[in-house]
């Protein structure tokens, strides 16, 4: 399987960065995951979303549908199944992009505070071609920020609550980052995250 774009892996010469993956989206995506923009390349243990190993996106999902953290997890390789995980996401459906197309990171690293968007994703358009979605849900605040502007909603949902996106039946819901730099146990993590796949009628 092959989730690259490879009209849009390179860097141009001012330093603005395209997104290196195409959008997943199982045409029964009840659910949109928007993060912000991926890892630099160096950070990656796969050709998907959230592959840093380190990131524990993949663990919370895991613990959650199949009581095992590890579930997608392949520890000796240091990545995780993408296989699997692909699988299960149709089977489910969850989708994933990010919330900008196009940014220029200020700093030699994956922190969100640096970095700057340049294009912000077209999030309407991915809409059209999920139209059993229920809710947009974000994992950190440069992701909720960005696309509070381009869907005009007026106030950002807190951490484990939603808003209505303004003249649409969508909500948008806000989970804590999977990032270990947030500071909540994976436990807690997954309670957040579990609430909102009840909400959207996953689980």
């Amino acid at each position: 399987m092959n989730f690259l774009n490879h009209n849009n892996i390179s860097k141009s010469v001012d330093g603005v960065e395209y997104h290196p993956l195409l959008p997943f989206l199982p045409s029964n995506a009840k659910v949109l995951f928007l993060g912000s923009f991926p890892p630099q390349r160096k950070r990656w243990s796969m050709d998907f979303f959230y592959p840093n190993f380190l990131n524990d996106h993949w663990r919370i999902e895991g613990l959650i549908f199949f009581g095992d953290k590890n579930h997608f997890v392949d520890n000796d390789r240091k990545t995780f199944r993408l296989d699997d995980i692909v699988s299960f996401l149709n089977d489910k459906g969850i989708a994933f992009y990010d919330t900008a197309t196009a940014v220029r990171r200020l700093k030699d690293n994956a922190s969100d505070k640096f970095l700057e968007v340049v294009e912000p994703t077209d999030i309407r358009q991915l809409l059209t071609r999920i139209p059993e979605c229920r809710a947009i849900v974000t994992t950190g605040e440069k992701a909720t920020t960005t696309i509070c502007s381009y869907l005009n909603i007026p106030q950002e949902p807190k951490v484990g609550e939603w808003v209505t996106i303004p003249d649409t039946s969508l909500v948008l819901y806000r989970l804590p980052s999977s990032s270990r730099a947030y500071p909540l146990s994976l436990d807690k993590k997954a309670a957040y995250y579990k609430s909102m796949f009840h909400f959207v009628g996953i689980l």
